[in-house]
């Protein structure tokens, strides 16, 4: 991309994710200035919208995580407006970030994806819906994890592994969403898939076919599942990029990455969670996120590096993508 751009950055905001949010925007920041583009920090709240019609950019770079970020909300804001952005659109965005419209979407296509059902915390109270609870224990069989059907970075995520646990961990995963979704526990590696969209150079136009990069592996040092700390603290968590897979396994993982990413409509760049599961080999895709971190810890700039991608190069694609979206 050799020419340049006024490219608003949009990261913070008021999900429980804004930390981490904060943290990628700044890696975006500096990478876009490395770039020579004139660049907007906006950190998003009431007056996000006032300020984007004031500068009018010619792109925005969402690194917003959680809430508004990812559920549609500020892309469908930025249609409204006018305003190209990186990542997917207000249909995929919705239908990746609730997890029980994934899951249902993915089962309907084939996609194998741990057995699951789901809560809704009014149904409880109105509908007596936890009288079902041991029927959904005996169909899913323990243990069972819990977590909100919206949010990421693990946040909310527990675990139960008897049925004195549970209820437990419908309460804690309730704390962060009116919707809980409730998932065979797959025991084995927990693997991720990048996608990303088109060649920023081979394609000015960002139509090429989506292609996806080399797996990640994530191994905690300590828990014995990857919560949120795993994920941002430095030196929680032992990345392996490449994942050290049969070559079979490393083809298939990113065969059902692409395949989830266009089924769910995703566009420019997204990451896609799987678990290799322990003595069947069978792999089950658990979630996929439209806006992948981009800290220093993040998934995503692991696997392009590994791919010969520096994040300069990445944050270049990923607004490739974008600027398509103008014609």
């Amino acid at each position: 991309m050799s020419e340049t751009y006024k490219v608003a950055v949009l990261k913070g905001g008021r999900s429980l994710e804004r930390t981490v949010s904060l943290r990628s925007g700044a890696h975006v920041q500096e990478a876009l200035e490395r770039l020579g583009h004139e660049v907007l920090a906006l950190d998003s709240g009431p007056d996000l919208v006032t300020q984007l019609l004031a500068t009018r950019p010619d792109a925005a770079f969402i690194a917003l995580h959680g809430r508004d970020g990812e559920d549609g909300t500020i892309q469908g804001l930025l249609e409204a407006i006018g305003v190209p952005y990186t990542g997917s659109g207000p249909a995929a965005c919705m239908s990746c970030t609730d997890k029980v419209l994934a899951k249902l979407l993915m089962s309907k296509a084939g996609v194998p994806t741990p057995a699951f059902h789901f809560l809704r915390e009014a149904s409880i109270k109105e509908l007596g819906a936890a009288a079902a609870i041991g029927d959904i224990e005996r169909r899913l069989v323990f243990p069972l994890v819990v977590k909100p059907a919206v949010g990421g970075s693990a946040l909310g995520v527990k675990f139960a592994r008897t049925s004195a646990e549970l209820p437990g961990s419908l309460v804690g995963a309730f704390s962060y969403d009116r919707t809980v979704l409730i998932e065979r526990y797959v025991k084995g590696r927990d693997l991720a898939v990048s996608v990303l969209q088109g060649d920023a150079g081979a394609d000015p136009e960002g139509s090429a076919p989506p292609v996806a990069l080399p797996v990640v592996e994530a191994v905690p040092r300590e828990e014995d599942f990857y919560d949120y700390e795993s994920r941002y603290e430095i030196g929680m968590t032992t990345f392996v990029c490449p994942a050290e897979l049969p070559q079979e396994t490393t083809e298939r993982a990113q065969e059902l990455a692409v395949a989830v990413y266009e089924l769910l409509g995703c566009h420019g760049v997204a990451r896609v969670d799987l678990m290799l599961e322990e003595g069947t080999g069978e792999l089950w895709v658990l979630e996929t996120n439209v806006v992948p971190g981009l800290t220093e810890t993040s998934l995503l700039p692991q696997a392009a590096d590994a791919a010969g991608i520096n994040f300069d190069e990445l944050t270049a694609r990923v607004l490739t993508s974008a600027l398509a979206r103008r014609s």
